[in-house]
């Protein structure tokens, strides 16, 4: 059974958004996948993360697959305080909340069961 490695290097994809005034946000490498999920649901732009990939060991995660990662009992950084899920598809509410520490990114879980929405 193939494991989600956090603490394997990770490649950011994120999406433009037609819809927004910023500046787009462009590719990005991260040492540890734990550290890429963490910037794409608390630091990316809401606007942006629809249409976001992650590739980790060759494999793509879509932004729910984003946001299920993170979301997992095996994440290994801090979260946000007061960070529930969104109630709506990408509608920021996550984003709310203090960043507190980190921790190292050693932490596998099955990423097959992540894809499949177990």
């Amino acid at each position: 059974m193939e494991k989600f490695d956090y603490s394997a290097e990770a490649e950011l994809f994120p999406s433009r958004s037609r819809a927004s005034r910023r500046q787009p946000v462009g590719y990005r490498r991260f040492a540890c996948a734990a550290e890429a999920i963490r910037f794409a649901i608390e630091e990316l732009p809401e606007e942006f993360l629809p249409g976001t990939s992650l590739e980790v060991d060759e494999n793509r995660f879509n932004a729910q697959e984003i946001r299920d990662l993170y979301d997992h009992a095996d994440y290994p950084l801090e979260r946000l305080r007061s960070a529930p899920a969104p109630t709506g598809p990408f509608d920021g509410s996550h984003r709310t909340g203090i960043a507190v520490g980190a921790q190292p990114a050693s932490a596998t879980i099955d990423s097959k069961a992540i894809k499949k929405g177990r």
